[in-house]
């Protein structure tokens, strides 16, 4: 299996996948039909996705504080993207499940007390732990039950959080992280960001006086789970039937992806994947042929539904204008209905001269500005973007407003795999790509 773990103890795996499948679902069939209805209406132009969260998950970071401050960067985004596009977004959120990451090698190397020791890398909190160590390397099978808890933990506490009225659209002021105030934002930034949240509130008071009664849809905001479908182990054991539904569901989260290195047409993971009724994401990167996009588009869903594919195109700012096209142009050709995203972060990485991995802000908007202009100029909808973004303070991009640069990045550097977005560049970004899409690109 591709990009599969090597675990040493298969009764043990056996004995975990029990367990999970005795377990109760994660998300509801309900939830997940909900969502391919909305991604639907985004195929169509009549909604904006917005999906983001951690590049990887850690259970260590399954915390009230750290789980709500993602929820607040959301909230905020999305209002920015509200006003900007003049149409409902969707939120779904990298979390609650994205505790496994494919990696470029299954061992890593490194320097221990003058000897070089290799280890197997580490694939995320789902498979064995970040500590250079043989102990701490070795896949465990029992994290996939671990996994699962702290999932349904954070799942737990952001249905409280909305259902308490955390995400009232009437109390947008509510949504401000506690070092807003005083981050290095620049103050037209901020101003408009106030004004903005303002202008919404007023509008809706007035709608309300009115007598609009459809406006009480808005004081509550829907959330949706997404996360890498690597590990088959997992995924399956929380597969089943529903009754009165035909079909199978992946109840471990709304909406699985399938990655770049996974996506092999005749690979186990596109297998297991057009077997399920959730929408999937599929991450399609600057390499890939406009006919092999196709036929993974005739596989997965081989009836044409709408709301069922994502296209998650990551290809680098530099490669946008000479590949996306014609992979857009080979599946607008074939007719698939399919919702047209942009990850601009996967193919924008860098490694700085000490080791550091990075991105770019400026390629990240650029590679945004880029597909805009892709799908304008063909007629097709970017109907959603992917960022791996957290809504704490950290240095691990460069450039923005808060003017980053490499030197920074050791003060505050968390992610143990990718860099991501710290909350003022990922409000900045959506303010920037807010401006682009609402003035028709």
């Amino acid at each position: 299996m591709q990009h599969a773990v090597a675990y040493d103890d298969p009764a043990a795996v056996d004995a975990a996948v029990k367990d999970l499948r005795r377990l109760p679902p994660l998300v509801t069939s309900w939830e997940i039909e909900r969502l391919r209805s909305l991604i639907a209406e985004a195929q169509e132009g009549k909604r904006f996705v917005l999906q983001g969260g951690d590049c990887a998950e850690t259970l260590a970071d399954c915390r009230s504080e750290t789980i709500t401050n993602k929820l607040k960067i959301l909230l905020q985004m999305s209002l920015v993207l509200v006003h900007g596009v003049k149409k409902p977004v969707v939120r779904i959120g990298r979390f609650a499940g994205q505790y496994a990451k494919p990696r470029s090698s299954a061992t890593e190397t490194r320097e221990v007390n003058g000897q070089k020791v290799t280890l197997p890398s580490y694939f995320g909190d789902l498979f064995n732990s970040a500590e250079f160590t043989a102990a701490a390397r070795r896949p465990d099978p029992a994290l996939m039950v671990r996994g699962y808890k702290h999932s349904a933990l954070t799942l737990n506490f952001i249905r409280s959080l909305v259902d308490g009225g955390f995400a009232d659209l009437h109390h947008p002021e509510y949504w401000d992280l506690s070092f807003f105030a005083h981050a290095s934002l620049s103050p037209s930034l901020r101003e408009e960001y106030q004004r903005m949240t303002a202008n919404l509130a007023d509008g809706l008071r007035f709608m309300e006086a009115l007598g609009e009664k459809a406006v009480d849809d808005l004081t509550r905001v829907e959330f949706f789970t997404s996360h890498e479908g690597l590990s088959l182990d997992y995924e399956s054991a929380q597969t089943r039937t529903v009754p009165r539904r035909a079909g199978h569901y992946n109840l471990s989260t709304h909406f699985p992806w399938i990655g770049e290195r996974t996506r092999s047409l005749d690979g186990a993971h596109v297998e297991f994947f057009r077997g399920i009724r959730n929408p999937i994401g599929i991450k399609i990167g600057p390499k890939a042929a406009g006919d092999e996009v196709v036929a993974l588009c005739e596989r997965l869903n081989p009836g044409n539904e709408s709301g069922r594919l994502a296209l998650i195109c990551r290809m680098g700012a530099a490669n946008v204008a000479a590949n996306l096209p014609r992979i857009v142009e080979s599946v607008q050709k074939a007719g698939k209905k399919v919702l047209w995203m942009c990850d601009p972060m996967h193919g924008n990485q860098t490694t700085t001269s000490t080791g550091i991995k990075t991105r770019s802000f400026d390629a990240i908007c650029s590679e945004l500005e880029a597909s805009c202009d892709v799908h304008k100029k063909l007629g097709t909808v970017l109907g959603g973007v992917h960022f791996e973004l957290t809504g704490e303070d950290v240095t691990e991009c460069v450039g923005g407003a808060a003017g980053v640069t490499e030197a920074d990045l050791s003060t505050n550097y968390v992610s143990l795999c990718d860099p991501r977005l710290n909350y003022q560049q990922s409000l900045e970004m959506t303010f920037l790509l807010s401006r682009k899409l609402g003035r028709g690109n």
